[in-house]
Order: structure tokens, then sequence, then C-alpha cells
């Protein structure tokens, strides 16, 4: 009689404990704030956006996203922080100085590295203007140099640490060959992170590994980083255009450009995966999508060719 009563109760033990722990280890219901910047000529509707490429590429890879508005509160910034599970700094034409989605990405970057010191993972990633900002809130000073790199595609040039890096673990070998020697990273930007620069800066030199450079013929830069302890990503190209923009010629649209797009954008959603947060209520959440605004087409006067306005 004894042994009838353990039995069930080392099986429910087993059913209690082992698939929780399991499914404990990845968050499938993703949501990732894209952050929003100012509007060059405001209106009083529209005084900031978001391109709809950035909201596209991490749907693509099973996300949801929630607009990242400038100028809140802090409190407001940090109860979104604590209810979404990853951020991204697009790319774009403000002040990595002083703008409003420069305040935000600080806050935002303070908060991802004290989550991350305490093991609450939160990953953060930047795309060009986002690069140059990670840049600048790691070093705390401008680092920029100016490059001739406003249209064009390159291939990569990996460096050593390429190998053991987290973005391209999972790449394909082919996809790789392809990314060194076909031109399939659009780059839209006038200043760049200089190789001597990081190599002179402390800061930089200590956080971030180099992954890949390229060059404008002059300057050698960084083109794709990744922090040492700290989950925090960024390109000076553009992996989103490839496959969701198509305003401009040297747009790579090739099989491999695509690929590289959606490979990219898995990495970064499978890094939210890790992340717990979530809304206090399924209202808060539904309230915050970005599903509660329409894109609008832009591609007429705009290199995206759509945009939401906030």
């Amino acid at each position: 009689m004894f042994a009838k009563i353990m039995i069930p109760v080392v099986l429910f033990s087993c059913l209690l404990f082992t698939p929780l722990q399991s499914e404990a280890r990845i968050n499938d219901r993703p949501i990732i704030g894209v952050l929003a910047q100012e509007v060059r000529y405001p209106t009083p509707d529209r005084t900031a956006y978001i391109a709809a490429s950035y909201v596209k590429y991490l749907e693509s890879a099973g996300a949801r996203v929630v607009p990242v508005m400038i100028n809140q509160t802090v409190e407001e910034y940090k109860t979104l922080f604590n209810s979404i599970n990853g951020i991204l700094y697009p790319g774009g034409g403000v002040s990595i100085i002083a703008s409003g989605y420069q305040r935000a990405a600080q806050i935002f970057y303070d908060l991802a590295i004290e989550a991350n010191k305490r093991g609450d993972y939160f990953p953060v990633w930047g795309t060009c203007l986002g690069f140059e900002q990670l840049a600048y809130l790691t070093s705390k000073k401008s680092v920029l140099s100016p490059t001739n790199t406003t249209g064009v595609a390159l291939p990569l040039n990996f460096t050593n640490e390429t190998k053991d890096s987290r973005i391209f673990k999972d790449f394909p070998p082919e996809l790789m060959d392809d990314l060194s020697t076909q031109p399939l990273t659009e780059n839209s930007h006038k200043w760049s992170v200089a190789v001597e620069t990081l190599n002179t800066d402390e800061e930089l030199k200590n956080f971030y590994k180099v992954l890949s450079t390229n060059t404008d013929g002059n300057i050698e830069f960084i083109s794709t980083m990744e922090a040492y302890d700290y989950p925090i990503y960024g390109t000076q190209w553009h992996p989103e255009k490839n496959a969701f923009e198509w305003n401009k010629s040297y747009y790579p649209h090739s099989r491999s450009a695509v690929r590289t797009t959606f490979f990219m954008a898995e990495f970064f959603v499978n890094e939210a995966r890790k992340s717990f947060h979530r809304f206090e209520t399924e209202d808060a959440e539904r309230k915050a999508l970005i599903y509660n605004y329409r894109p609008v087409f832009t591609g007429v006067k705009s290199c995206f060719l759509q945009k939401y306005f906030f």
C-alpha cells in the first residue's frame, strides 16, 4: 500500500518539474521594441517615425514589435523595458549626441547593462545609426570618422574573431563564403568607426569584439561587432533592406542577400527568446503593439517604402 502511494508521487514530480524546466529555457512569444526617431520636418500628427522594414524584419523571424516612442519619462521607459524582450536601434539621420532618439537609447542601454549584470537577459541591436549610437554610448564620446560609404553594397572582410562569434555561429558555410565574396551588405552612412579608433579607445576595445571590417578605399572601418560580455550587437550595414526595401538600385536582392536578412533576423529574435520580461496584462500588451498603427507608403520621397508615423 505504501508503494502504491509513492509511485504516483514520483510520477507527479517528473511531470511537474521536467517539462516546466525545459519550457522555461525559451520564450516563444518574444516582443522587441524598435526605437522611433524625430521626423526632419514634423507636423502636428507626425513628429516621429519608424521605417516599416525594421518591423517586417523582426516579424519575419517570429517576433512581435512595440514602437518605443521618443520623449517619454524615465519611469515610462523602465516600465516598457520590463515588458519587452529586446530593443533595436534603427538607422536614420538624427543626432546620436542630443536627440530624443539618443536619450531613449541611453536609458535602454543603461537598463540593459544593469539587467544583464543581474542575469536578466536583455539583448540590444544597433543598425547603421544605431551602430554609431552604441559606439557613442560605450565610449562616452564621439568616435566617428567621415567615410565615402553612402549607397554602396559591400562584401564583408571577416576577422579571426568571427569563428567564435555568436552572430555568425549558425550561418551556413556557403552563406559565409558569399558574404565574404559578394556585395551583400548595403551601406548608407557618412560616418564610421575606424578600426584605428577602436584600437586606441580602451572603452570600445575592451567592450566589443570586431567581427568584420570594410574600407572606403582610405579608411578601414568596423562593419559588424558584438559585445564580449553582453548581448549587445551592431552592424554598420543594413540587413533588413535586402528583403524589404526596393527604392535604390544598390540594395542587393539576390538569394544570398535575402538569406542574409533572415539569418540575421533569426539570430536577434532568438536572443530575445532568452528574455522573460512581459507586460503586466494582456490589455497593456495589445495596446502597446505596432498593430495599433498603420504604415504609410513613402517610397516616392523616401528611401523607405513605408513608415509608421507617431
